[in-house]
């Protein structure tokens, strides 16, 4: 395996210490960590464990030769990192290794790393938001905010750090705003907002440019039905154009399309019911490509879902200094390349394999760096 590839794509890290007292390089440390975390490892003791018991193996990568530093080593250097830097290495990697293709669905959401908070300050827990490539399951770039209230203003600072022409980008309605629509637009990509209450005069217009279309007769020829543990699940979707809209929203740049989707939900026991959901896009849509779009946008949770079960993410205690943000971009980073390997098994269970050995742990590196080795 070549290390020097991955060891130039983190030249952007720089290392503040003295040259004459380094014993272990900051390389060696960003790379012993990335590698215990895609095994599995879930904090500092977790990471020199890992190191120490595949010493063999990183010291043919001439890495660790002055052996493996104590847990707290590991804490010390990786908190120290600046998140900007790692962030900036981050995208750097991802625009190396993918590319967006016309049309594919970007989902931003945001997710709170629940045992981030500083102990003397519980409302000091981290929230971070994160650009997912749904079609190839893909953490595109990431960023943090001080809370969940803070998303709308987080959003257009991480939509400014991605190429994001020919994307078509999903937010759900907490960031339904003009300056977002506008911040896609201005980075080459087209936007598919969700509306609720928050845009009460767009909500408004938007429900009562549908309004035929609620009344007229369920036509269960175009219904998509689902059934899910004793519950049944039907929708359909609708586009119009966004000149159906009554009164002046220029203010959304390049608003084109309005779509409504209708939701059937029957489940044992309960009463059925029907659900309007509605959004605004930027693209010429027609029903079926505004419906994958809406059901891709999904995966995302299922991201957060993974980092939760599988990494661990809101169990990690970690906090102190940049260390948690750090080991967010650790954990988004793993999870890339676990993903990336084609290795019909799960992330769990490449997990384990990593743990165990090193030559899967190889072949887990080379699939996340593939494209720069070309």
């Amino acid at each position: 395996m070549n290390i020097d590839i991955i060891k130039q794509h983190f030249n952007i890290i720089q290392d503040e210490r003295q040259s004459a007292k380094v014993d272990y390089p900051l390389f060696d440390i960003l790379f012993g960590a990335i590698c215990a975390v895609i095994a599995g490892g879930r904090g500092w003791t977790d990471i020199r464990e890992y190191v120490l018991g595949h010493h063999h193996w990183f010291l043919k990568q001439k890495l660790f030769e002055n052996g493996v530093p104590v847990d707290d080593t590991f804490a010390r250097l990786l908190a120290a990192i600046d998140p900007k830097a790692f962030r900036e290495c981050f995208l750097t990697w991802m625009k190396a290794v993918h590319r967006l293709t016309e049309g594919e669905v970007v989902a931003i959401d945001g997710k709170t790393l629940r045992g981030s908070y500083n102990r003397d300050d519980r409302y000091s827990t981290i929230h971070m938001i994160s650009a997912y490539a749904s079609a190839n399951q893909l953490v595109l770039g990431q960023l943090k905010t001080d809370c969940k209230s803070n998303e709308i203003t987080a959003i257009p600072a991480l939509i400014q750090m991605l190429d994001l022409r020919g994307a078509l980008v999903t937010i759900d309605a907490m960031a339904c705003q003009t300056k977002i629509a506008k911040a896609i637009i201005s980075q080459g990509g087209d936007y598919l907002l969700a509306v609720k209450g928050n845009q009460g005069k767009l909500a408004k217009a938007v429900r009562t440019a549908f309004e035929s279309y609620r009344q007229a007769p369920i036509d269960h020829t175009k219904w998509q039905a689902e059934q899910h543990h004793g519950r049944v699940e039907s929708r359909t979707c609708h586009v119009l154009s966004a000149k159906q809209l009554e009164g002046n929203f220029s203010a959304w740049k390049g608003l084109n399309t309005l779509i409504m989707v209708e939701n059937f939900r029957a489940e044992k026991g309960k009463v059925a019911n029907i659900e309007y959901r509605y959004y605004i896009s930027s693209k010429d849509l027609s029903a079926e490509q505004a419906g994958q779009a809406i059901r891709a946008h999904w995966g995302i949770e299922s991201m957060h879902w993974i980092l939760d079960v599988s990494l661990q993410e809101d169990a990690c205690q970690i906090y102190r200094e940049n260390a948690a943000e750090n080991l967010a971009g650790l954990r988004h980073m793993a999870l890339n390349m676990l993903r990336a390997e084609t290795t019909k098994i799960s992330v769990p269970m490449k997990q384990k394999r990593c743990m165990m050995k090193t030559d899967f742990l190889e072949r887990v590196l080379l699939a996340g760096f593939a494209s720069m080795a070309n």
